[in-house]
């Protein structure tokens, strides 16, 4: 069974990989501002999930995608109410880490799988979300937030933050699955490729995973 990345994030795939599974990598041209625009007022919830459908099926619907499983997925920080994608400037992730530093905010990771294993025949897919909570230390200091913001890393990334590489060590705890925090929940697809009648272990296919 081949599961299709419908992403560029360097996360997601490694979280993927490290669970046995090298998907096909085919990242969407979906133009978010617009499909927002057109989606009404949304919780965050509604929004993660809106995007990570909405990029599912951009890529299921091309003629170059293989059949199998598309995945579709979207991530964004919410903080006060307000949710936050990626910085893209370092002037705007100081902002951000000036901002949250001590402070407790929401990852909310959307997920979409669509089934192309006979071609897309225009199904919709199944979708769910997942949050947690994240902590950030208390005592970060300005030139620590100055030295990972020229690192580039926190610059692509929603909330400007990552767990799984230099980021990490400001992260205080974490409430919840920790890859949702990373962009993609292992439990939540599992589930999700069961709705659609696909097992796990069918995605397994890197060296080393059980077959």
């Amino acid at each position: 069974m081949q599961l299709i990345l419908a992403s560029t994030s360097p996360a997601r795939l490694a979280v993927l990989r490290a669970a046995g599974i090298e998907p096909i990598v085919r990242p969407s041209s979906v133009d978010e501002d617009a499909v927002l625009a057109g989606s009404g007022e949304l919780s965050p919830a509604e929004t993660v999930l809106t995007l990570a459908r909405a990029k599912a099926l951009a890529v299921a619907d091309g003629d170059d995608c293989p059949d199998g499983i598309v995945l579709g997925g979207d991530s964004m920080f919410e903080l006060d109410g307000k949710i936050y994608g990626k910085p893209h400037t370092p002037e705007v992730a100081r902002q951000r880490w000036q901002m949250q530093r001590g402070r407790t905010g929401t990852l909310w990771s959307g997920h979409w799988l669509v089934d192309r294993r006979a071609g897309h025949d225009g199904g919709a897919g199944v979708g769910a979300v997942k949050s947690a909570e994240v902590t950030f230390v208390d005592d970060l200091r300005d030139d620590e937030i100055d030295a990972y913001i020229a690192s580039g890393e926190p610059l692509q990334v929603a909330g400007a933050f990552t767990i799984d590489s230099l980021g990490g060590a400001f992260i205080e705890r974490i409430a919840g699955d920790p890859s949702t925090v990373i962009g993609i929940s292992l439990p939540t697809l599992r589930q999700l490729a069961g709705e659609l009648g696909v097992r796990w272990h069918e995605f397994w296919n890197r060296a080393g995973a059980a077959s």
